[in-house]
């Protein structure tokens, strides 16, 4: 092989590489469909939904970023009239972590108010992309 062409496919594969981290550092934390998932509010200490919707943050005991999102998601629900925030401790109930096919926390649920799943955010969710789900609720 000659070394033109090695370096033509070594720079191929590294320019698929960086598009490819490109487009899953965008769409880490990004509204993605929740599917036909229905949240039960008594899965929730507090069963209190909110009148127009809510946050359910799953999280855990070892989670490192899940504090970071508690205080964002309540900073964000203050300045949103109907918006509430649970918080439900996957520590203390696995179970739900198959139920709702929670793969990883935090995991942050926006639910209607009827407590179907509108989005569903992995890892730290972006302000704007909350903006644009609330929205569509």
């Amino acid at each position: 092989m000659s070394p033109a062409l090695a370096l033509g496919i070594a720079a191929a594969l590294l320019v698929l590489a960086v598009m490819i981290g490109v487009m899953q550092r965008r769409l880490d934390g990004r509204r993605r469909a929740g599917g036909a998932l229905r949240f039960d509010a008594r899965d929730a200490a507090s069963a209190a939904l909110g009148s127009r919707a809510t946050l359910v943050q799953f999280s855990t005991e070892m989670c490192t970023r899940c504090p970071q999102v508690r205080r964002m998601l309540h900073s964000y629900t203050e300045n949103h009239d109907g918006l509430t925030h649970i918080e439900v401790d996957l520590t203390h109930r696995p179970d739900l972590s198959a139920r709702y096919k929670v793969l990883q926390t935090p995991t942050t649920f926006l639910i209607d108010n009827t407590g179907a799943v509108r989005a569903r955010f992995h890892g730290v969710p972006h302000q704007h992309a909350l903006t644009e789900a609330l929205a569509a609720v």
